[in-house]
């Protein structure tokens, strides 16, 4: 008797099938994009660059690329994925009109910046209206406010491409800033401002700094000349740690979160603080952690260069075994220490508060796999419209993760996660309508279907 040696089913192959569409799980991000207006602001943002007998609208074509990063894309080209499903993503340029309007927008770079921005500003606004209690600046105030994250990355050229320059990490490519949304610890994040700089821009350069928070400012959906005042809090690392950066933030009522460099003469002051002053610091949970504690630095080293009402607070831990020691160390535990404006609220809950914005490299990583690791274009012009798309695909799938799973945990998900945009499902016609049939053996059917519901306007 023959043994079967096959370890999977045996099929016939064949390419006369009909009515069957891939990607088809990406109609979860087409109707978000309906649902906050985003197609219409972009179409209506971007119609003075349509030539008066173009084919395609190019609000469209940037949404169709936003679409396409979104599902996975890294260059201009992926946007064949959705020219292959007309039945669901309708009329999409070709790769020669893609890459002309890429050309013509890029000539006019900072109109289109703006037109762009404006587009996603006005989408911002109704996704968190009709986010309601899940928006992230629902119920906000100066004890619970707003927090919006600032922090720079590199991308990697490969290639010699305008303006990729060594970076301070002995590579070479781009040194771009970006300003990111927190959601906090049950959802994930969306981009303000992504900017585009040169590979050896500066970590703490203030002027940059300032630019991105203005641009990220402006992207909250609150009426212009609104202060938002200590509403907002601002959180980086010791980048952001300037007297320029610090005084801009004092300067437009803004808390703030950043960190504080240590020199000796801080590490010193150090040694002053008495052991009853120091407390015990919080784990991620909010629980005391052993070996960690927390003490206020103030009163001990001179700030009168920095702004009003600055404090500074300081953490001391047992390093990690196998960690080396800094010079600014002290008994064998490392120091580290930030500055904040926050007049109120314990020390270890600000300072939890402080370290949680590491979930701002969580937003970094993200965009990277939403098409931020690779630059495409040569021209820097272009890679910043690029900037702009992936800002444009990471805040669509967090809008649609936002208004449509409001209480599951695929809000968290991640994008190499979210495997519901690869959902096959058929096209079905029946009483003049289309209908999008999903596998009824899929395991996620029922949370796309659900969340189809959720996003239906109205």
């Amino acid at each position: 008797m023959g043994k079967c040696s096959w370890s999977y089913p045996r099929l016939a192959a064949g390419g006369a099938g009909s009515g069957v569409v891939s990607q088809a799980g990406a109609v979860l991000l087409l109707r978000a994009a309906e649902k906050v207006g985003l197609t219409t602001a972009l179409s209506d943002a971007l119609a003075p660059w349509r030539k008066p007998a173009a084919t395609h609208d190019p609000g469209k074509i940037v949404a169709d690329l936003a679409v396409a990063v979104a599902l996975g894309g890294d260059c201009l080209a992926d946007i064949a994925m959705l020219r292959a499903e007309p039945g669901v993503f309708g009329s999409v340029a070709s790769d020669p009109t893609v890459s002309r309007l890429l050309t013509v927008l890029a000539a006019d770079a900072r109109k289109v910046l703006s037109a762009i921005r404006s587009a996603r500003a006005e989408a911002r606004s109704m996704a968190w209206e009709a986010a309601g209690e899940q928006a992230p600046d629902h119920g906000i105030d100066t004890e619970h406010p707003l927090i919006i994250d600032l922090d720079a990355t590199l991308t990697i050229a490969h290639s010699d491409k305008e303006r990729a320059a060594p970076t301070f990490k002995k590579t070479f490519g781009h040194h771009p800033l970006g300003s990111w949304v927190d959601h906090g610890p049950k959802g994930t994040g969306e981009p303000l401002v992504i900017m585009l700089r040169a590979g050896n821009a500066g970590s703490n350069t203030a002027a940059d700094h300032k630019q991105v928070l203005a641009g990220a400012l402006a992207q909250l959906p609150w009426q212009p000349g609104y202060r938002v005042g200590r509403k907002v809090l601002i959180r980086t690392d010791s980048g952001g740690g300037t007297h320029e950066f610090l005084n801009y933030c004092h300067a437009r009522h803004l808390q703030y979160s950043v960190g504080f460099g240590f020199t000796e003469t801080t590490a010193t002051a150090v040694d002053l603080i008495p052991d009853h002053a120091w407390t015990p610091a919080y784990n991620a949970d909010g629980q005391a952690r052993d070996g960690a504690w927390v003490a206020e630095l103030t009163g001990l080293i001179d700030l009168t260069e920095w702004p009003p009402g600055m404090r500074v607070i300081v953490r001391k831990e047992r390093p990690h075994p196998g960690a080396q020691l800094r010079f600014t160390d002290r008994d064998g535990l490392r120091l580290t220490a930030f500055a904040t404006n926050t007049r109120t609220g314990q020390l270890p809950d600000l300072e939890l508060r402080h370290r949680q914005r590491a979930r701002c490299e969580d937003r970094i990583r993200n965009a990277k796999d939403t098409g931020l690791t690779n630059l495409p274009l040569h021209g820097f012009d272009q890679n910043q419209i690029w900037c702009e798309i992936v800002s444009l695909a990471t805040e669509l799938t967090a809008w649609m993760q936002m208004l449509a799973f409001t209480c599951h945990p695929a809000r968290r998900w991640e994008p190499k996660r979210l495997r519901l945009f690869s959902t096959a499902a058929r096209l079905a016609r029946h009483a003049r309508r289309t209908h999008l049939r999903f596998s009824a053996h899929w395991p996620h059917t029922g949370l796309i279907t659900t969340a189809l519901a959720r996003l239906q306007p109205g």
